[in-house]
């Protein structure tokens, strides 16, 4: 099992970062090209809740189910029930540093399907790739946070 950390802060309330984050319309905001995602069903964010959605890179679509948990302002779980990997748990923290800065945590344990059944996610979903990824999140959250306020 493989794991992924990655902290970073966002200058907003922590009220305000957990209410970006209940948005159900988060993915499509989070995704940077090439990624595009189509949305087929998107609970609203809460215990038990679901997202079943296609991940686009470029022609290659990637179909998605997860389960959420471990739902509060503080946070939440999304546990893919259905999916390209083997397992894939990312967890989602936000701690208040200040009044008016958050730090979010993003944990992600995570597996590949052995053999050719998991060379499409060893390709996407490595460390690097992980790493580019929230590297653009961390900059589309702070930029949506910021134009909310």
């Amino acid at each position: 099992m493989s794991t992924f950390d990655f902290k970073f802060t966002v200058e907003a309330p922590l009220t305000a970062v957990s209410n970006f984050h209940h948005d159900p319309r988060i993915l499509k905001k989070l995704s940077p090209p090439p990624v595009f995602v189509q949305i087929h069903r998107f609970e609203p964010l809460g215990e038990g809740s679901e997202a079943e959605f296609t991940l686009w890179f470029g022609p290659l679509p990637v179909r998605w189910l997860a389960i959420h948990s471990s739902v509060s302002q503080h946070g939440f779980t999304d546990t893919q029930v259905r999916g390209p990997l083997r397992h894939w748990q990312h967890t989602h923290r936000f701690t208040a540093v200040s009044p008016h800065v958050t730090q979010i945590h993003e944990h992600i344990t995570y597996s590949h399907h052995p053999g050719r059944r998991g060379l499409l996610t060893r390709a996407l979903f490595n460390r690097p790739g992980l790493w580019a990824l929230f590297t653009a999140r961390k900059w589309l959250t702070r930029w949506h946070v910021r134009s909310e306020k």
